[in-house]
């Protein structure tokens, strides 16, 4: 991205460097993420999330399937709300929740299958200093997107952004792989905020890492 993140947003440790990975900055292929979205949801972490001149660096998500998946939006058919949701992959999918905050998903599956996986939180990666003056309630530097209504608030993403193409180089919020290497553990547990498909260990984040929310840190397992 060629920001350096500066320092921290009032301690907490420093954010790590904005190094390029040794491939370069590319946008992630569809094809990809055509696939089951529990499949695809690890696959995400440590991808780079776009918008504008800011960045995070994925570091947890959630899956969440369709009509088989009581905890999804698209459970019970489509919606206006849940349009995007239905594909194609490489799609945004943006919602309102709890009347203040911003949830971003990528899409995945196929056009009319819906599927998606939630951004639950990233590392700061370009332009800190954006995200900070966004997030004035967050002390550290690790609270700047370690939730998904945190993170969307730092990057900037809100409705307008519903249905963009993140793999389409003019949009404003993309979906990059520069390259960098995969996490070393990845570790699962069942989803949070929901009171359906409990059970489902479909939420995976990196291991150890401190800018996971703060759920990621209990009832874990690596695989």
């Amino acid at each position: 991205m060629g920001t350096s993140p500066s320092a921290e947003a009032g301690g907490g440790g420093p954010v790590r460097p904005a190094a390029a990975g040794p491939g370069g900055h590319t946008l992630v292929d569809p094809r990809t993420l055509a696939g089951d979205a529990v499949a695809v949801a690890p696959g995400l972490l440590h991808k780079l999330l776009v918008c504008g001149n800011r960045a995070v660096r994925i570091v947890e998500v959630e899956a969440y399937r369709g009509s088989d998946d009581p905890a999804s939006h698209a459970f019970g058919g489509r919606t206006a709300r849940n349009e995007s949701m239905f594909g194609p992959p490489g799609h945004l999918y943006v919602y309102f929740v709890y009347g203040n905050h911003w949830c971003a998903n990528v899409v995945c599956g196929s056009a009319g299958d819906p599927q998606a996986v939630l951004v639950r939180a990233g590392i700061p990666w370009a332009g800190v200093d954006e995200m900070v003056a966004a997030r004035p309630a967050a002390r550290r530097a690790v609270d700047l997107a370690n939730g998904p209504g945190k993170l969307c608030q730092a990057l900037g993403i809100d409705g307008r952004d519903d249905g963009t193409d993140l793999t389409e180089g003019r949009s404003r919020v993309r979906l990059e792989d520069d390259g960098w290497p995969r996490p070393g553990i990845v570790a699962s547990g069942p989803r949070i905020g929901i009171r359906a498909a409990t059970d489902r260990r479909w939420r995976w984040w990196v291991a150890g890492d401190p800018h996971v929310s703060g759920a990621g840190h209990t009832r874990s397992h690596s695989r």
